[in-house]
Parts: structure tokens; sequence; C-alpha cells
């Protein structure tokens, strides 16, 4: 029997001052079997640092031809594309030929030597780089809960996350321009 998703619902009061939008989320995620919950908030990071009225999270792992999220223009076109995690330098290229603009966001122990090996391949396609420190995301998901309110406040790339079960920032460095 194959095992199902967790659903978690996050309410989010955001306030990203870095691109001046206010906004509140309501977010229902599938957690899926093999995903772990660092992964799931730094896809929450991520949508967060991409707010739009027109981002949607996609099947994700569950389908490997979609992104974790993206953004489709009014005509159907991808407009923005979004990975988590590490993707391989093939991924990426086929990826940016999809899209007008691509970002990865990496976050885990070995983002850094995926970044020390990818680098020279990635810096010639159009894709923006940003990491989320490993301690970081890992206090954030020691605060997630099943249904969920939290405030998050961008500024100067830093997320400051406030929930029920406590408080801690993210960083987003940008290691690519993209």
């Amino acid at each position: 029997m194959a095992l199902k998703p967790t659903i978690y619902k996050i309410d989010i009061s955001l306030s990203d001052l870095d691109r001046e939008v206010y906004d509140t989320l309501n977010l229902t995620l599938a957690l899926h079997p093999s995903e772990t919950l660092e992964r799931m908030m730094a896809r929450v990071l991520a949508f967060c640092f991409n707010a739009d009225d027109r981002l949607e999270f996609t099947s994700g792992l569950s389908d490997t031809s979609e992104p974790d999220i993206w953004k489709h223009s009014l005509d159907g076109r991808i407009e923005l594309w979004i990975d988590v995690g590490e993707p391989s330098v093939d991924r990426v290229r086929k990826a940016s030929s999809l899209t007008q603009q691509m970002n990865i966001y990496t976050f885990n122990s070995k983002s850094n030597i995926w970044w020390g090996q990818a680098r020279s391949d990635l810096s010639r396609l159009q894709a923006s780089v940003w990491q989320f420190p490993w301690e970081q995301i890992q206090a954030l998901a020691r605060l997630v809960e099943r249904t969920m309110r939290i405030t998050v406040t961008i500024s100067d790339s830093t997320a400051f996350v406030n929930t029920t079960l406590g408080d801690c920032e993210v960083a987003c460095s940008r290691l690519s321009p993209g």
C-alpha cells in the first residue's frame, strides 16, 4: 500500500518589505512521504519570497517534470519556475528554456558541495540561485504544526518568522544572479 501525503494548512500574514508586498496567504501543502519538514518549509519560504496572485504549488516530488512552485502568465506561459533543493544542471538547462525566470532555493547540509560542483555550469544559464542556511531551516522546521498561523516579515533578504511555538530568522543569500 502506497503511503499518502500528510496535509498541512498554514495561514501566513506576509509583509515583504523588500518588494512592498503585504498579503495573507492561506496555503494547503501536501508533505510527500519522502519529503522532510525542512524541505517543506524551504518551499513555504520560497513561496513567501516570490508571493504573487498567480504563484502556485505544483505536484512537486510527485511529478518530476514540474517545479515545486510556478507562476503562469495570463496566456498560459510559464513566467517563473522555482525549484527547491539541488537540481541537476540538465534539469536547470531544460527548465530555463521553458520559463522567463528560474529561481533555485538550496537549503540543506550538502548545498555548499552542490553549489561548488554546479557553479560554473549554472552561471551560464538563466537561473538565480539562493541559499537558506541549513541550521536556520532546521530551526524553522521545529516550529511546524499541522495547522498553523504564522507571521513572515521579509527585510533585507531575511525572513523573520513568528509562530505559536516560537520565532526564528532565516536569511536568504543570493549565490548567482541568473
